[in-house]
């Protein structure tokens, strides 16, 4: 303890020594081998998104409206990021994802996507800031895309990912209304394609992506929620249409059918779906670094059943369920710098690092 007894320590310095102390790590078996989960953070109210910078620290952001900076080995207490956008808070709704550009050590842009209030309701936005040297705040924070507001607070998407060019996907939902999905000249039920003169459909069809990630190859995939059923994992090609409410592997809540079945000419099929729904939330494509049995292999988190969905694509997309006290509301799926699986857990608040347990 710093060489300092523990008769001379004041109560809350003890209280803060203790809680920067490393939590120990958990220990579970998988399809790789041991693994051990170590807690990277925790306090954390609804962690939605998170995001590695070049150095290794990372970035947390709380559905209620918080960013956090925190240490690359979680140690200290995290700092709260300033000069965020005015975000509106509500159903679904809030601060919602984070990321870091390729090029961060030259621009030290910070994309942030998250709901904001237009017309009667909330839209899906997105803008960037810059973070200040010492990472207290974002400077110059700019909304240059925003999806037309609708009332109600669900259904609002917001993953962003970077394509292999250094284009920027955003995915929205169909916030409640499907047949918006539909219509080509809206923005809701889409990947859209980010550009400085706005923004671009490059696929519709979609009702409630929660996770986007690139490949080893630079393809972008998707998942996506479905209704009683039907969640879907989905390759996503420019221009194509994706089915969603025309045809779906699941129902309405209801029991009773939606659209007109489970194909149709000139729509997608999904790569893999699931039936009942486990709520996918987040994504990442493994490139085999600590994991080898693992390369690419697609990881998304379960809100709904508590556990990391792992899929085999050689195997037919086998499934392999990773339940562990950890993974309770798994929001996001991460590939730390290392090769490390990080991911967020709603249900504790905290945020995890899993590695091979050698």
């Amino acid at each position: 303890m710093t060489g300092r007894t523990m008769t001379t320590l004041s109560l809350s310095a003890l209280i803060a020594g203790i809680a920067a102390l490393p939590l120990a790590a958990a220990a579970a078996e998988t399809s790789a081998g041991p693994v051990s989960i170590t807690a990277m953070a925790d306090g954390l109210d609804e962690p939605w998104g998170l995001a590695f910078l070049p150095d290794g620290r990372f970035l947390v952001t709380e559905r209620g409206g918080r960013l956090t900076l925190h240490a690359a080995d979680g140690a200290g207490e995290p700092a709260a990021v300033a000069g965020l956008p005015q975000v509106v808070v509500g159903g679904q709704g809030g601060l919602l994802d984070v990321m870091i550009p390729a090029d961060f050590a030259t621009t030290r842009e910070v994309w942030l996507s998250f709901s904001a209030a237009d017309g009667a309701g909330a839209g899906t936005a997105v803008g960037r800031g810059i973070l200040s040297e010492d990472g207290a705040r974002l400077d110059d924070f700019t909304t240059f895309h925003t999806v037309a507001g609708q009332p109600g607070g669900r259904h609002f998407g917001a993953r962003l990912v970077e394509g292999p060019e250094g284009q920027v996907f955003l995915t929205t939902g169909d916030r409640g209304q499907a047949m918006l999905s539909q219509d080509p000249a809206r923005g809701e039920g889409k990947v859209l394609l980010l550009g400085d003169s706005g923004a671009e459909v490059y696929s519709l069809g979609h009702r409630n992506p929660q996770g986007a990630a690139l490949d080893a190859a630079g393809r972008l995939w998707v998942v996506e929620h479905g209704a009683k059923g039907g969640d879907e994992l989905n390759l996503v090609e420019p221009g194509r249409n994706y089915g969603w409410p025309v045809i779906s592997y699941g129902v309405d809540y209801d029991g009773s059918q939606i659209g007109e079945g489970q194909a149709k000419g000139g729509m997608q099929q999904p790569v893999h779906y699931w039936d009942p729904s486990i709520a996918p939330s987040g994504l990442m494509i493994h490139s085999g670094t600590l994991f080898d049995a693992w390369a690419g292999d697609v990881f998304t988190g379960s809100l709904k059943f508590d556990h990391i969905s792992r899929l085999d694509p050689d195997n037919g997309y086998a499934e392999e369920r990773i339940e562990t006290p950890e993974t309770a509301r798994v929001r996001d799926v991460r590939e730390g710098p290392d090769g490390a699986i990080w991911f967020l857990s709603v249900g504790n608040g905290a945020v995890y690092r899993m590695a091979p347990d050698t």
